[in-house]
Parts: C-alpha cells; structure tokens; sequence
C-alpha cells in the first residue's frame, strides 16, 4: 500500500489553532462537476430515519462508493464533506453524505437522538447500497466524532466485515473520547467548547419542538460544556450510566483491535483537543490492517497545504479519495 505524500501546511497555518479556526470559518466553493445531489431517507430504526445527500455516478451498481460521516453538530453540508464529495466523485465514485439523527435539519425524522458510537446506522445505510443498490465495493471516512465512528464500525465488525467494505479512512478522530472531552475543557480550548455546545443548545430546542416533553430541555441553561450535555441528555437517553460511562463504550479504542479492514489514521500533534499521545496506543500501532499518521502540524480537520495546479490544498481530503480509490480499484 502507498503512502500519502507528506503534509506540507500553508505557511500562514504552521499553529494548530490557527488551522483549525481558518478551515472552520473560511467559505470554500462548490466543488466544480458536483451534480445536484439526490437526497435519500434510510429506516435505520422503527420510527426513525436518516437523510443522506447522494452524488451517484452513471450506473452507480458498477462504481465504487465512499460513505462520509460527519463531526459533532455538522452535516452533509460541511465542507470537508463536499470536498471530500468532489474529489471523490471527480476519482469516479459514488458519494454518500449521511446527516447523523437530527443533523442537517431532520430532528422531525425520529423521537432520538445521535452518539459517537452509535454504528447501526452506517452499517445499515452500507447494507442497503450493498442489497438494494447493489454497489459491491465501498468505502467509509469519517472526520472528529464520524471519524470514531467510521473505526469503530469496521471494529464492531470485527474479522469478518462485508466484503463489500473495502476500505475506512478517518481524520481527525476522537477514539479515546473521554480524553478529548478533557482536553477540550482546558482553558485554552474554550472557544471551541462554547462553539459546541451553543450547537448543541440549539439542536435540543429544534428537537423540542418537533417532540415535545420528550427531553428536559429546560436544564439547558445550565449546560456549559459537552461533559454536561452528555450526562443530562445523551448518556440517559442511550442507557449509559454517565457521560464517562458513554464515552468508554462509545470509543473505538476499545476495538480498532479487531479491525481487518485496510484503514488510514490520519491526525496531527497539534489538534488541540485530540491528543496525538493516543495514536502511540498498541491497539492501532499493532494492527497490521492499520495505517497511522500524525503529522506535525493540520490542527484539528483542518489539513491545509499551499493550493496548486489542480490541489486546492486540502490534503487530507485528497489522501482519503486516493486511499479509497487504490482498494476499491
């Protein structure tokens, strides 16, 4: 297998913060040759569905397809998922962006809600383009939390996953969620801590609406970190005893092990609240099917190189499509 060409950054975004604030708040594009996407309901549960955005190639049964999930609180319409949507798409994939429960607008599609573990509902959307669709070579990346979730689906596998999956890519994960949950409550990350959970805030009242007197939401105004959302809404809801409880079981960690799917691991040193120390972990490191990279520098999903001569400079996005595309080939 080859390797990513090495991570230049931009020269104005040698800091890690700096990286991460710029690819959050810049406005990239449209993708050029993007088509107009189909969007599609999936049943994962009774009474529940998700949304996805499709791009899909002519005859898509006899293309490969890439499966993209996305972080805490973004959407398909987050821009490492249409820049990954592009440049898969121009490599001749089919592209499916899942929208988590609730995101992208769909809190009407069920009473519940979404966690960083829970891998039903990708495998069921990868079943359905494998039996209904009838794509027969797949792959899926994830970024942040939809990066932990992308390992933790092929984990949950284990040595026997669908052969159809041949390929998981994830940047930027949060596979030892209880240490990015703490690393998010330094100081020095409150911008980050605020910006999530004013989402998160916001999310709960859009739910509210569409199911009323389902979820205490009058304990909001109390809520001022993730740790504090997860322990009134997201760890009950689910039944795990705790927000720390929710994050042990929901983190890959506990079996990138049993992975047997070609994977890439892409971090950086300089995340500010993903700790490179994790990626040192015996668990991925031993792993034969596992391919770990943490480069000096990217911040968190960010990844920025100078732009070239058909690079618009999003290296991480251009490494998953050529990884994806050299095992789906």
């Amino acid at each position: 297998m080859s390797h990513p060409v090495p991570f230049v950054p931009h020269p104005w975004l040698r800091n890690g913060h700096v990286m991460t604030v710029f690819s959050w708040g810049r406005r990239r594009p449209a993708p050029p040759g993007l088509p107009k996407p189909v969007v599609r309901l999936f049943d994962v549960a009774p009474g529940t569905q998700v949304s996805a955005d499709c791009y899909w190639q002519p005859e898509p049964a006899s293309r490969p397809a890439l499966l993209a999930l996305h972080g805490l609180e973004a959407s398909s319409a987050a821009h490492y998922m249409l820049g990954m949507a592009g440049k898969a798409y121009a490599a001749g994939l089919s592209v499916v962006l899942l929208n988590q429960r609730n995101c992208g607008n769909t809190e009407h599609l069920g009473p519940g809600l979404y966690h960083s573990g829970l891998t039903g509902d990708p495998a069921y959307v990868l079943n359905e383009l494998v039996c209904h669709d009838g794509i027969r070579r797949i792959g899926v990346a994830g970024y942040s939390l939809g990066g932990n979730l992308a390992l933790k689906l092929a984990g949950d596998y284990g040595s026997h996953p669908p052969a159809e999956l041949r390929a998981v890519c994830a940047v930027s994960p949060i596979l030892e969620i209880s240490n990015c949950v703490h690393a998010l409550e330094r100081p020095m990350n409150v911008v980050y801590q605020w910006n999530f959970v004013r989402q998160l805030r916001a999310r709960m009242r859009r739910k509210a609406a569409h199911w009323p007197g389902a979820f205490p939401v009058e304990r909001l105004r109390s809520i001022h970190t993730v740790r504090q959302f997860d322990d009134v809404f997201t760890a009950p809801h689910f039944g795990f005893n705790g927000a720390e409880d929710y994050y042990h079981r929901a983190s890959s960690m506990r079996v990138v092990d049993q992975i047997h799917v070609p994977t890439l691991v892409v971090t950086a040193a300089d995340d500010p609240f993903v700790p490179a120390a994790m990626f040192d972990a015996p668990e991925l490191r031993e792993n034969p099917f596992i391919t770990t990279l943490v480069t000096r520098q990217g911040g968190h999903c960010g990844f920025i190189s100078a732009a070239g001569s058909g690079d618009d400079g999003y290296w991480a996005e251009t490494s998953i499509v050529n990884f994806v595309r050299e095992h789906v080939d």
